[in-house]
């Protein structure tokens, strides 16, 4: 089960609190209406192709991708559009969106059918139509990854189960209810791109996930089930891929670069829907958990559904949230209002206590060394900080490497003066590119008065 498998560098090893591993999947009832901002994935937002009061299907697009990283946005309910415009999300960036007042009969698009071509571009092709995107919290478009840049070629796909983040479980009720449809998914990416080596990372705290894909792929020699060694950030492409393969991605450069393409098992799941029943991406499962749910729980819910409308499903709060994050508590994206909705890369809703969240103060760097022990990118995160508060944003991004820097918090997981690292290096990175286009549009400029 281990054999090959390394030990990552750096990490962490917060507590768990995998609450709802045992709980199956539960559908939501549709809610009243959706909201679908025109940008959930990364790469320009899309363009609506719905106005106020068109009625829509199921499944129907409502957003055209506008540039090669794009992807469709689908409706994921029918009803009668209500609204098209811009809202405010987390931060701080208004979204063209879509609200769509639901009419409860799910009427699907008639065009909606299973997916018929096995030529791989063609079915790469059809791979974007399904608006399909990395579905670990990443938002990556995924069609876009199945074809390596030119002088890359795949030898080896990694089915990404570890889910290291704490409390969510939604890869993991995946595994353990869909392996089949798993491997349907990986022999449809194998079609595609000609792979056949594939390996299935998962960490060795889900037993029954790797029993359960050990089971469902004991007849297929192309595919490895391996067992991890339960660590954050495990879940990460490049640790995932040192973890299983041995293999380093270079700085700034992609997977692709060492013949590994990683696709994680909710992703792999959902192309194998998509091609046998034409559905495209228009609900997913959300890990909703936190200590003041009331009923934690997996449920699968439309794409667009109000945060407030989850929490509610699950016998809303005991007490006022300390914090609404969107993702695990690691990585995920802090909210300022239950107004905003379920994203396709959504794989977590938490609303969490006053105990189980960092409220000490920001103090002074003891230089204790532990937040370069815990970096899974080897940097220096305590120098890096220093640098962008002096305004050398620059020079950290230059000198030590920082937009390798992969934000995955345990730096500041783990530093005893309580420092906002993660934070800083986000501000870092905003400052570098800015210098960037500046530096760009002067020299546009320049060239225009020659």
């Amino acid at each position: 089960m281990r054999n090959g498998v390394k030990r990552i560098p750096g990490g962490v090893h917060p507590d768990p609190r995998k609450r709802t591993e045992n709980l199956e999947t539960v559908v939501m009832p549709l809610p009243a209406e959706v909201v679908l901002p025109m940008q959930q994935h990364i790469g320009a937002p899309c363009e609506p192709t719905v106005k106020k009061g068109d009625r829509v299907c199921v499944g129907q697009v409502v957003g055209a991708p506008t540039d090669r990283l794009a992807v469709p946005i689908h409706a994921s309910v029918s009803g009668t559009v209500k609204a098209v415009g811009p809202r405010l999300y987390a931060g701080g960036r208004h979204i063209t969106s879509v609200q769509i007042e639901a009419d409860g009969e799910q009427t699907l698009d008639p065009a909606l059918a299973p997916v018929s071509t096995r030529d791989p571009a063609g079915m790469i092709a059809s791979v974007r139509d399904s608006g399909i995107v990395g579905l670990g919290g990443a938002g990556f478009p995924t069609w876009y990854k199945l074809t390596p840049p030119p002088g890359s070629t795949f030898d080896t796909l990694v089915v990404n189960g570890a889910e290291c983040e704490p409390y969510i479980t939604s890869d993991y009720r995946e595994m353990v209810e869909e392996p089949i449809r798993i491997i349907r998914g990986i022999k449809l990416v194998q079609q595609m791109t000609g792979i056949r080596r594939v390996l299935i990372g998962i960490e060795d705290n889900k037993a029954h996930a790797i029993d359960r894909l050990i089971h469902a792929s004991e007849r297929d020699s192309e595919i490895d089930v391996l067992s991890l060694r339960t660590r954050y950030p495990q879940g990460g492409e490049r640790q995932l891929i040192y973890a299983v393969c041995g293999r380093i991605v270079p700085a700034g450069q992609l997977p692709s670069a060492v013949g590994v393409l990683v696709l994680s098992v909710n992703t792999i799941s959902a192309i194998a829907e998509w091609f046998e029943t034409g559905m495209p991406l228009t609900s997913r499962r959300v890990t909703c958990d936190g200590g003041v749910v009331a009923e934690p729980q997996n449920v699968r819910v439309p794409v667009g559904t109000r945060l407030g409308d989850v929490f509610d499903f699950c016998g809303g709060f005991t007490s006022h949230p300390a914090k609404v994050i969107m993702g695990g508590p690691m990585m995920g994206v802090s909210q300022f209002s239950l107004d905003n909705t379920v994203l396709k890369q959504t794989n977590a809703l938490l609303a969490l206590a006053p105990d189980e969240i960092n409220q000490d103060a920001e103090s002074v760097c003891i230089r204790c060394g532990r937040c370069v022990t815990a970096c899974p990118m080897r940097l220096m995160p305590s120098t890096m900080n220093r640098l962008i508060l002096d305004g050398k944003s620059e020079e950290a991004a230059a000198v030590w490497h920082l937009n390798d820097c992969i934000e995955c918090g345990c730096c500041s997981y783990i530093c005893p003066a309580a420092r906002n690292l993660v934070q800083s290096f986000r501000y870092g990175k905003a400052e570098v590119r800015l210098a960037e286009r500046r530096a760009a549009q002067a020299a546009a400029a320049a060239g225009e008065e020659k």
